[in-house]
């Protein structure tokens, strides 16, 4: 039986329709390739403006001393450092991530950063989170949700594992909706991206790959009602630079 045959086995792979079971493994060959350039190919895919959208993340979670985040699939630390900060170290972060690579990338700077408490790097499944019930203040996903195989179901395990009264927050890219901005945002993604992935990191094909699958991400207000769905309260969303990124806001009422 091909995957185009039953829906419910199979999944996109960017515009590729694969196997439900091949996703995850073809995922991680893509974070194996671009680790070691990640961060650089973040700048580059977004001028340099995935920093400020990752400190209105911070901004908008208002992180409290004393507080425990999980930021899945946050592997190179940008979001578990920031949180640190905000907080003066006063905090924990269990950084988790399905990619070996990436974790390394984020343990290598957390030392190099002199960074040596108050971090968890678990190597885990956004889909099967390896906490307890209610263990967590805050959950944080950047730029990872779209990757997921089965989003609805990782989204439960999110409410599953915060604390009543915890919070959840995600970043990921979203809809342009005015018709010059998506013009050029479309050009810029399929047409100049995939070759300076090609250029910067060696691999072409691992970019082609996370320009599509953006495309094929859920716009905000789909998004906001799968959170709510998930059995989020006080869903709300935040466009960001004209909904190249949204923040998604939910709570564990």
């Amino acid at each position: 039986m091909t995957p185009t045959e039953n829906s419910s086995d199979s999944t996109h792979f960017g515009f590729r329709e694969v196997r439900r079971e091949e996703k995850a493994g073809l995922v991680r060959g893509v974070f194996d390739s671009v680790a070691g350039s990640y961060d650089l190919m973040n700048d580059l895919m977004s001028a340099g403006v995935h920093r400020l959208w990752k400190s209105a993340m911070i901004d908008w979670l208002m992180p409290q001393k004393g507080q425990h985040l999980l930021d899945v699939a946050g592997g190179t630390g940008d979001i578990a450092f920031r949180f640190l900060d905000r907080v003066g170290g006063e905090g924990h972060v269990t950084v988790l991530d399905i990619n070996h690579a990436m974790l390394s990338v984020g343990q290598d700077r957390a030392i190099d950063q002199g960074r040596l408490h108050g971090l968890d790097w678990v190597n885990g499944d956004a889909q099967k989170l390896p906490l307890t019930d209610k263990s967590v203040d805050a959950y944080t996903i950047a730029f990872g949700i779209r990757n997921v195989t089965d989003i609805p179901l990782a989204l439960r395990e999110a409410y599953r594992v915060l604390k009543p009264g915890g919070r959840f927050l995600c970043l990921e890219f979203s809809k342009v909706e005015a018709p010059l901005l998506k013009q050029f945002y479309d050009f810029y993604s399929f047409k100049l991206l995939p070759e300076i992935g090609g250029i910067v990191a060696k691999d072409k094909a691992s970019y082609q790959y996370l320009v599509e699958s953006i495309r094929l991400f859920p716009d905000a207000e789909n998004f906001a009602e799968m959170l709510r769905e998930a059995g989020f309260g006080q869903v709300k969303y935040r466009l960001l630079s004209g909904g190249i990124a949204a923040l998604h806001s939910g709570w564990r009422l």
